[in-house]
């Protein structure tokens, strides 16, 4: 007898609506990965030290989303099982957002962006759980690309978002006492509303289904404490599927790659269009706008990916069409400090784009078929360990190599990156992969 429940099939308008809360989230990302590094430097901040002060992010991701994802496969609720860490998680987001920008000190920036990288760990893992649950296998790829596809809209908005401002009229030179722009406060403001506002979109259009009894039960038999999550996590961990602990040494690759390239980008294109060193110049403030228009044409190049990548992955499956396009990506960091005007930097940015875009897609197809469903959460945040350890390794190590390897040159971190790229996609090949992870991306590109 099959034991396996068909779940309602999801329009294309009701699995855009369920991942509309991502808009929000990865739009305050987005603010993140391009305004942090400069706030930092505007602080008084070296460069040297911005992978340390980055390391709130995979800190706070190796802490608490395993810890939530296992929580939230136990959770019993009125609102839901995944549902009250997204409302929890957005508050907590919106909160720190608006009093970014008005960090008087390193150490108080720093602060904020602990508390915010922890409130927006608190949503991931649930969000992508929920996604899994919420949909059949011949659904996932769907699900998943078109989670993608927010990425991309909610970062190319986030990039954008200084230069329209400055195009609205606001001064891109007008600062306040602590020589931080009077555009960057105001975008991080819209990122506030935006991460508390679409995830309660999300939550009301496209609830949780029901629990099934036997689920109901099995949960309610289980210990919920903080030590029965850490034993859950440990036992995931020696039971990890074959394909998971694959997928782990290309993350190794491609997350240290990705640190790097968010760190330094903006130091070398003030280096390489603008001859500038200097964050308290105006040349500065040029860069970190160019870095702002490019992020936002490579992160467009990625909503615009996801869709297309849905046939690509339904004929050659996600593990080739991701390693095509980590090797874009590769090529376009290994291309980017040899860009030499303007106008030429957007064209490695389309080799960003696809690699960003299969990046927050194709890795989670693979996986959803890899592991067991009533597992979900607790691997999904496994899953995010593969991302915030090359994170950490990325900041402890590389303030030791800047200066003695690099010659404190952000344009020689970056060919770095582009090698760990390449590296990240011959890995990818080498998964093998269950025929269901397989098979999912076919069903589900048929059905779009």
């Amino acid at each position: 007898m099959n034991s396996i429940v068909r779940k309602p099939h999801l329009s294309l308008r009701q699995l855009f609506e369920m991942n509309l809360g991502f808009l929000g989230l990865q739009f305050s990302f987005g603010l993140q990965q391009s305004n942090m590094g400069p706030i930092y430097s505007y602080l008084g901040a070296n460069e040297a030290s911005l992978p340390l002060l980055s390391l709130a992010g995979p800190m706070t991701g190796l802490l608490v989303q395993p810890i939530i994802g296992a929580l939230s496969d136990r959770t019993l609720s009125r609102f839901g099982r995944r549902t009250p860490y997204f409302l929890i998680g957005a508050v907590l987001c919106s909160l720190a957002l608006f009093a970014m920008p008005y960090a008087q000190a390193i150490w108080m920036a720093a602060s904020l962006l602990w508390i915010l990288d922890a409130a927006n760990n608190i949503t991931m893992e649930p969000y992508r759980a929920y996604v899994s649950d919420r949909l059949n296998a011949d659904q996932h790829a769907h699900g998943f690309l078109i989670q993608s596809a927010f990425t991309g809209a909610a970062q190319t908005l986030s990039y954008l978002t200084p230069t329209l401002l400055v195009a609205f009229g606001i001064s891109r030179d007008a600062m306040d006492a602590n020589h931080i722009p009077i555009i960057t406060r105001v975008a991080f403001v819209i990122g506030a509303l935006l991460s508390f506002s679409t995830i309660v979109w999300s939550v009301w259009r496209v609830r949780e289904l029901p629990l099934d009894a036997r689920t109901v039960a099995a949960i309610r038999a289980k210990t919920h404490t903080f030590g029965t999550a850490l034993i859950e996590i440990r036992d995931a961990i020696r039971e990890m599927p074959t394909a998971m602990r694959q997928l782990a040494v290309m993350k190794l690759f491609q997350w240290y790659a990705m640190g790097t390239y968010w760190t330094y980008v903006t130091y070398a294109i003030a280096r390489s269009l603008y001859a500038s060193s200097d964050p308290h110049s105006a040349a500065f403030r040029e860069a970190v706008l160019t870095n702002g228009q490019a992020g936002a044409f490579y992160n467009c190049i990625a909503f615009a990916a996801t869709l297309l990548l849905i046939p690509a992955t339904r004929r050659f499956g996600a593990k080739h069409v991701h390693a095509v396009c980590l090797m874009a990506g590769g090529l376009a960091m290994l291309g980017i400090p040899l860009v030499s005007s303007k106008a030429l930097l957007f064209l490695p940015m389309v080799g960003m784009g696809l690699a960003w875009g299969s990046i927050m897609g194709n890795p989670y197809i693979m996986l959803a078929g890899s592991i067991p469903p009533e597992r979900t959460g607790v691997y999904m945040g496994i899953f995010n360990m593969f991302i915030v350890i090359p994170m950490l390794i990325n900041g402890f190590t590389l303030p030791l190599l800047y200066g003695p390897l690099f010659g404190a040159d952000p344009r020689h971190v970056l060919s770095m990156a582009g090698v760990l790229m390449l590296c990240a996609a011959a890995a990818t090949l080498r998964i093998r992969l269950a025929a269901p992870a397989l098979a999912a991306p076919a069903v589900a590109g048929a059905a779009l």
